[in-house]
């Protein structure tokens, strides 16, 4: 299988796998996901011992009274030594029950904690190592609602639902028990009631599990719509299109609701359910323990104290419901992160088997290159071409010839289908990423720009760069007075996306970041596109002393920049139709020629 077909088909089946998830059913993928986060293992045989003091104590109310009433009110006098005895032990029963139940909580939520930080960290790696291609299957709201609210549904039944499995099972192996002791009979009769509510759950159970599952779908969505308008707030106004939009995040929100009103209408069912068989069940106890009593099987003390076990008993029925709500919407959240950790990466670091490329000139090499996005047309076809070390190369054509996906590649955001890119010779697929971003630096046409300072984001190429050093980068790239016009200097903040600065002025540092980061090839997404002609005449000149000594790339969409190239590649329907300096390509009929007209027609209107 090709490295194409391969990248393809992680791409295409990354919505696939993750819907397949939902079929993993609930214990494969608690015990998955238990397996990721060896942090909430640790220690986890002390919590469930607390759990059991826990627990346990929880039945010495009941056999205080059954205490007090046969033997400390036996006979008709009061033995009030025996009773205060009993109160006190009583009373410290509950103190130490309470403290075991805290320190109990307090480990639980330390565990959970950190568990969760472990999976929250490693989901956010992951989206990053998933390919660009991969990334664009989805959309980024509903990713990065993976790593945040679906894992915050999972801290919150692990918290506390999870909490209430542990003690809720001890109570009712506890009580039963206990209740056993006391009378099989009522006993027998407690199970009768509920055996038919314990068989009719785990049918409850897969349906809210569906149920949750698209509610956390749901919630993806919604937080992808909602994200969308706040970053798109400015064109949205610019077309006045606030009512599609408002349309578009209320189809979602309703979407939302929908299958959170399904999920809890389920959950609505169920929850009577319990009350009605528990209301049975002590009704029965009363009528048949009156007449144990009367026969001389059951003892006053025994028959209240049953009753408070029963009530041990029932209330992790009662709230069974509510557990099982938060531990399948706990469960959809893990299938769904699940699913973004078992997606591959078609682009891979090979680490530290990889190639480590020594600094210096960089030589690349395409080798019968093909390229094509999942369920579309090739993209690049049969490419073959050699850039020679320290050369400045242009690469133009016209929208969608392919000159993106040629820099993409060249920079291993994406692989190729088949054939090779090489580096010095060695295939980019063999490259350590740590080695590759260091000897290879994109400066894309948007210069985005992270929330910050100006310095901030300059030093992002280099973070051990003091502020002398970046001001020296800025006067060599001859930005200094630009620079001292600014309100703050390296402080002044650009705001989120860099949207505190023009278009231009981010293109000027994202060019200055790429400078500081002193790498061996630079490739620039007509990184002067969006400046004006003073500043671009000045980044022309500084760019040439950046570029020297090095091999430089530019996606050519202005004419200068292919009329100071060494070579030109010039690229239509995704073929390398032809190559050559500017000045021989220009005299030839042919793709270049006629683009060559056009600019110079657009230029002269």
């Amino acid at each position: 299988m090709t490295a194409q077909s391969t990248a393809q088909n992680t791409a295409q089946n990354t919505a696939q796998n993750i819907r397949r998830d939902s079929e993993r059913s609930a214990l494969a993928t608690v015990r998955q996901g238990l397996s990721l986060t060896p942090e909430f293992r640790k220690g986890l045989v002390g919590t469930l011992a607390l759990a059991v003091i826990a627990t346990i104590g929880k039945i010495i109310v009941p056999i205080a009274v059954q205490q007090t009433i046969d033997t400390g009110l036996k006979g008709g006098t009061p033995d009030i030594s025996y009773i205060t005895t009993a109160v006190l032990v009583c009373a410290a029963a509950v103190v130490l029950t309470a403290l075991a139940g805290y320190v109990m909580n307090v480990r639980l939520y330390k565990a959970t904690e950190s568990s969760l930080a472990t999976l929250r960290v490693r989901g956010f790696r992951h989206v990053h190592d998933l390919s660009v291609l991969t990334q664009n299957t989805e959309r980024r709201g509903a990713l990065v609602s993976r790593v945040t609210n679906d894992i915050d549904q999972i801290s919150n039944f692990m918290q506390w639902g999870g909490l209430m499995i542990i003690v809720a099972l001890g109570q009712l192996l506890v009580a039963t028990v206990l209740m056993f002791v006391y009378s099989w009979q009522l006993t027998l009769l407690v199970w009768i009631c509920f055996i038919p509510l314990m068989i009719a759950l785990p049918r409850f159970q897969r349906l809210l599990s569906r149920a949750y599952t698209v509610v956390r779908e749901r919630t993806g969505d919604m937080l992808a719509a909602v994200s969308e308008s706040v970053v798109g707030a400015t064109v949205i106004r610019a077309y006045a299109s606030e009512r599609r939009t408002a349309e578009r995040i209320d189809q979602a929100v309703n979407a939302n609701r929908k299958a959170q009103t399904r999920a809890q209408t389920i959950v609505g069912f169920v929850f009577p359910l319990t009350e009605i068989v528990a209301a049975i069940a002590i009704a029965g106890i009363v009528l048949l323990g009156v007449r144990l009593g009367l026969s001389g099987d059951i003892s006053q003390g025994r028959l209240v104290a049953f009753l408070f076990l029963v009530t041990l008993f029932v209330s992790p029925l009662q709230t069974a419901t509510e557990v099982l709500n938060e531990a399948q919407n706990a469960v959809a959240g893990w299938r769904r992160i699940l699913g973004v950790l078992d997606t591959p990466p078609d682009v891979a670091d090979p680490g530290e088997t990889g190639v480590t490329l020594p600094r210096g000139p960089i030589q690349v090499a395409f080798e019968d290159v093909h390229f094509s996005y999942p369920g579309g047309v090739p993209v690049l076809r049969e490419v073959t071409v050699d850039i020679p070390p320290r050369s400045r190369v242009a690469v133009v054509g016209e929208t969608g010839s392919g000159k993106t996906t040629f820099a993409k590649l060249l920079t291993r955001l994406m692989d190729p289908g088949s054939g090779r890119v090489t580096v010095d010779a060695h295939d980019l697929r063999d490259v350590r990423f740590s080695s590759l971003r260091e000897r290879i630096v994109m400066v894309p046409q948007d210069g985005f720009l992270f929330d910050g300072t100006l310095a901030d984001n300059i030093r992002y190429g280099k973070p051990a760069a003091t502020a002398e050093e970046i001001e020296l980068a800025l006067t060599e790239l001859g930005l200094a007075d630009w620079l001292e016009g600014l309100p703050a200097g390296l402080d002044t903040p650009v705001g989120q996306r860099g949207e505190s600065l023009s278009a231009g002025e981010r293109q000027l540092v994202a060019l200055a970041r790429a400078y500081l980061a002193d790498p061996d090839l630079l490739l620039l997404d007509e990184a002067t596109s969006a400046v004006d002609p003073a500043t671009e005449v000045r980044l022309a000149r500084a760019l040439e002393g950046v570029t020297r000594g090095r091999t430089a790339v530019s996606i050519a969409h202005r004419l200068s920049t292919a009329e100071n190239a060494d070579e030109v590649l010039v690229f239509d329907a995704g073929r390398l139709v032809q190559r050559g300096p500017h000045a021989e390509l220009v005299q030839e009929p042919g793709v270049y020629a006629d683009l060559h007209a056009s600019w110079i027609s657009a230029a002269r209107s």
